[in-house]
């Protein structure tokens, strides 16, 4: 650049980068005396209308921004070229390498320091999410964190404590930042680094969430060594288990971080840094299981299943009595018919064999039989809902399971509502209901307590994040 010095105020040191045509330059302050990030946007022959849109929101989202680990705003101006004029944001300057620059030296990051990073970043992500409204970054990747050089102070602190000292942590470049307001009503700019970005991104589409897959696949690229591009996919998921060595918990934690479906990743980094501190309670009971009660409820991020047990009930057993009875009853005489028609017309033995056996050996393994479909058979209802499928089956002689209904796709839950009965003492919850489409979910629980029907629609409610009515 010819001008060494811009607004008569800023000295150019030296060009530290240029992303997309638009030059990143250190700077020395002269009222100051400090050193500042310039970046340049010039409207010469390549430039585009959406360079300036997100170059403006950039400076905007950072002046309002105050958060010691994010670059402050310092000056908004424009500058004269020779041959037309550009725009220059000031930014305070990070002493500080970013996490690619020390993976390309060498360094080697182990699980603790890893999760030191997810930690302090995640705080970061909490802090622009709580904006008003909240502030999406786009472009998480290893290249816009920075990590600062240990302090011997903090290092020897450390080490009296027993612990390690990572370094300061700091997202920068927030020239792809997007507010959820400034989405509403406008075009949508497709912005952010392949491999790094969620699938919803592609389509234009950021939400708060985006930026946990970014930070997930940034994390997986410092364990793995490798960049996410460059990993195998199943599903769009990034296979990446096979190239590292840690905990299961944090391999199933990244898993959830990189989720390709909106409807199974973490949603704000609220929820991702409480998963990430206290792994398993991600997927907590929010309302205790009812003393006694035999519904069994299973659940992980991926998967919730909810087993009914049949009404056992003494009214109904005798009922299932009387019918075992009736089926057999018809059986019974046919055999006895046999055998006095067999004496009374002096037929031969034949005859009379074929109602004995029938009396003494057909009625009972037929009763046996009845009776263990009837008394043995565990007909629970199983409601299940994994990332794909809600589906509601029952087993028949506890091995044999059938859908009571057609399995519909996850996405298609709209609703999720408590059915009322009027009773003598007023409206009670007797049973719980769920709309996929226009397919309805209703399995039977008038033979539960209210305690557990509520508990089992608050699980539920907890479970989608979603809402549930009366």
């Amino acid at each position: 650049m010819e001008e060494r010095v811009l607004k008569e105020r800023y000295a150019i040191q030296q060009c530290l980068g240029k992303n997309a045509g638009r030059p990143t330059l250190l700077a020395r302050d002269l009222q100051t005396q400090e050193l500042v990030v310039i970046k340049l946007l010039t409207f010469s022959a390549d430039f585009q209308w959406d360079d300036l849109k997100l170059f403006e929101r950039e400076a905007t989202t950072l002046q309002s921004l105050s958060h010691p680990a994010i670059p402050r705003y310092l000056d908004y101006f424009e500058f004269p070229t020779p041959k037309t004029k550009g725009l220059a944001l000031v930014q305070s300057y990070i002493e500080a390498k970013s996490l690619a620059a020390w993976v390309e030296a060498g360094r080697n990051f182990n699980e603790k320091e890893i999760k030191q990073i997810a930690n302090n970043l995640l705080e970061i992500l909490i802090y622009l999410q709580h904006q008003s409204p909240p502030v999406i970054h786009r472009d998480i990747k290893p290249s816009n964190i920075l990590l600062a050089e240990r302090s011997p102070l903090k290092q020897k602190h450390s080490a009296l404590n027993k612990g390690g000292w990572l370094g300061e942590v700091y997202l920068v470049d927030f020239g792809s930042v997007q507010t959820l307001a400034a989405r509403q009503g406008s075009t949508v700019t497709v912005v952010g680094t392949y491999g790094y970005m969620p699938p919803e991104q592609f389509g234009g589409r950021a939400v708060p969430a985006s930026d946990l897959y970014g930070l997930g696949a940034t994390l997986i690229y410092l364990v793995a060594g490798v960049h996410p591009a460059e990993l195998p996919q199943e599903d769009l998921r990034l296979n990446f288990e096979p190239k590292i060595a840690v905990s299961s918990d944090f391999v199933d934690w990244l898993q959830w971080m990189t989720e390709p479906d909106l409807n199974s990743r973490l949603t704000t980094a609220d929820r991702a840094l409480q998963a990430l501190e206290k792994p398993g309670e991600g997927v907590r009971s929010i309302v205790r299981k009812p003393a006694g009660s035999k519904v069994q409820l299973k659940k992980d991020r991926n998967c919730l299943e909810i087993v009914i047990p049949p009404s056992s009930s003494l009214c109904r057993r005798i009922a299932e009595l009387g019918m075992v009875m009736g089926l057999c009853f018809p059986f019974l005489e046919a055999g006895k018919i046999l055998i006095v028609t067999a004496f009374s017309m002096d037929l031969n033995a034949g005859l009379f064999l074929m109602g004995f056996t029938m009396v003494l050996v057909g009625v009972p393994v037929l009763c046996l039989i009845l009776m263990v479909y009837f008394f043995l058979k565990p007909a629970a209802t199983r409601l299940r809902i994994d990332r794909k499928h809600i589906s509601l089956t029952s087993n028949w002689l506890g091995f044999v399971r059938y859908n009571l209904l057609p399995p519909s796709p996850r996405t298609a839950i709209c609703k999720l509502r408590f059915i009322m009965n009027d009773t003598e003492s007023g409206y009670a919850r007797n049973n719980i209901q769920i709309w996929a489409g226009t397919q309805e979910y209703k399995f039977i629980t008038n033979h539960l307590t209210a305690a557990e029907i509520d508990w089992i629609g608050r699980e539920l409610s907890e479970w989608l994040d979603w809402p549930i009515s009366e």
